[in-house]
């Protein structure tokens, strides 16, 4: 029996990288004419692996193309730094330092726990369908525009056959059967991000990060970016090039939805969050998938400063974001489309008219926009906010989650969020993050309020 490793195997890169040179404008036409002329598949659209498994000598030539892929010359480096020092030297309104100190409440952090656990919660059962799909089984259930979770009763049974829910996510995220919150990614990488300030400090290094995964993280509830990276790792390969060496997932989500903790913990000082984020996401990014954690890192920092909306909160990400980068220009399209269109719809169809034909459903760049267009139309409402995002398709449980987080943290108190979004989630969490399962949301916002004090 063959065991199929989903996004690591050489043979299953290729055509992602493929499409990350056309996004950075590589020249890789003889590259691509060379691995599909050898019998090479296209990237994959869903699946994380190939069936069946490729011949040795394919799996050789992939090896050596994927090689190949990253030296090609890169036009998009001008405009889109990874390190630091360069990114800072892009961004022309790189926030300052506040001059005295702001704190930010275990309630409000306890709200920011909430929302991201509910607005993840609310994508997982769509997570990996189509725009079509989503939009038609919310319908026969009476809830479209999203006002609460799905469900599968009542639904037709040509629809539930054309459109299944996520198999994993299914058993535990449709409102019939939600019994506290199950184990996701989205809020495991939170967990860590705790676990890491506590050992750690602020002034953790990325080498930091890397040995916690490895002490506390197990390799099978990583993806992506994430599973190479930590792949990476045990081949010896120290970061940042943990992050550069075959992951053609560089700049997907993955960075983006482990920013939270960054920026609740430094309330009023988005630049510092943006920085600390910085640290993590270089483990497994570069370019714009490190600005995916900067952005949100700092839009939370502001949000939990106290002192402005949500659109001052997506101003302030945008500030840590090199202006004539991808990334910024996403968000700023996203924000664009929903202050210029009533009907949110309208505004989503736009988007995946852009990138819905040239990016997979995780790369950073569509959610990003949608997760600036949700933010925008729903114009600080927790419950329009979890729903847009959700609503757009895409990354589903972690544009839910993010989305979640900023306007729970803006509703200030965890009573603000209304009680059908919190009360299935029984104040208990499931994770396989050792010292955390069955946790409540209480206890965790209390945690990162004492990483909030720290000195």
């Amino acid at each position: 029996m063959t065991v199929r490793l989903t996004w690591v195997q050489p043979e299953d890169l290729v055509g992602h990288e493929l499409r990350q040179a056309a996004q950075d404008g590589r020249d890789a036409r003889d590259i691509e004419r060379r691995w599909l002329s050898a019998g090479g598949a296209p990237a994959q659209e869903r699946a994380g692996a190939s069936e069946p498994a490729a011949p040795r000598r394919l799996r050789a030539l992939a090896g050596r193309l994927l090689d190949e892929l990253v030296l090609l010359e890169c036009p998009s480096a001008r405009d889109e730094p990874t390190e630091l020092s360069g990114i800072r030297a892009a961004c022309p309104r790189w926030p300052a330092p506040r001059s005295s100190a702001v704190s930010v409440g275990p309630d409000a952090l306890h709200a920011a726990w909430l929302g991201r656990a509910a607005g993840c919660l609310l994508g997982k059962p769509v997570e990996k369908l189509p725009l079509a799909g989503i939009r038609a089984l919310a319908r026969a259930t009476g809830n479209w525009p999203l006002t609460g979770w799905f469900t599968a009763r009542g639904l037709p049974g040509p629809l539930a056959a054309a459109y299944p829910w996520n198999r994993r996510s299914a058993p535990t995220s449709l409102a019939e059967n939600i019994d506290g919150m199950p184990e996701d990614d989205d809020l495991n990488y939170p967990l860590l991000t705790v676990l890491l300030l506590q050992r750690h400090g602020r002034g953790f290094r990325t080498s930091d990060l890397a040995r916690l995964w490895l002490d506390e993280l197990p390799a099978g509830r990583v993806f992506t970016a994430e599973r190479v990276a930590y792949r990476n790792l045990l081949d010896g390969i120290e970061p940042p090039d943990t992050a550069r060496h075959r992951n053609p997932f560089r700049e997907w989500i993955g960075a983006q939805i482990r920013a939270d903790v960054h920026g609740w913990t430094h309330p009023g000082d988005p630049g510092a969050a943006a920085e600390q984020a910085h640290r993590d996401a270089v483990l497994t990014h570069t370019a714009n998938g490190v600005y995916g954690a900067m952005f949100t890192a700092a839009a939370l920092a502001e949000a939990a400063g106290g002192e402005t909306d949500v659109h001052g909160c997506l101003a302030a990400g945008l500030r840590v974001v090199p202006p004539r980068s991808r990334y910024a220009r996403a968000v700023r399209l996203g924000i664009g489309a929903a202050r210029a269109e009533r009907d949110f719809d309208t505004v989503v169809d736009g988007l995946h008219e852009t990138y819905g034909a040239t990016h997979h459903w995780v790369h950073v760049l569509p959610n990003a926009a949608l997760l600036a267009a949700a933010l925008t139309h729903a114009d600080g409402d927790f419950g329009r906010s979890i729903g847009c995002a959700v609503s757009g398709g895409w990354d589903t449980d972690s544009n839910g989650a993010t989305a979640g987080s900023l306007a729970g943290l803006l509703a200030g108190r965890a009573a603000a969020i209304p009680d059908h979004w919190t009360t299935p989630l029984k104040n208990r969490l499931a994770t396989s993050v050792p010292g955390f399962d069955s946790i409540g949301f209480d206890t965790l916002a209390e945690l990162t309020h004492q990483e909030v004090r720290r000195p």
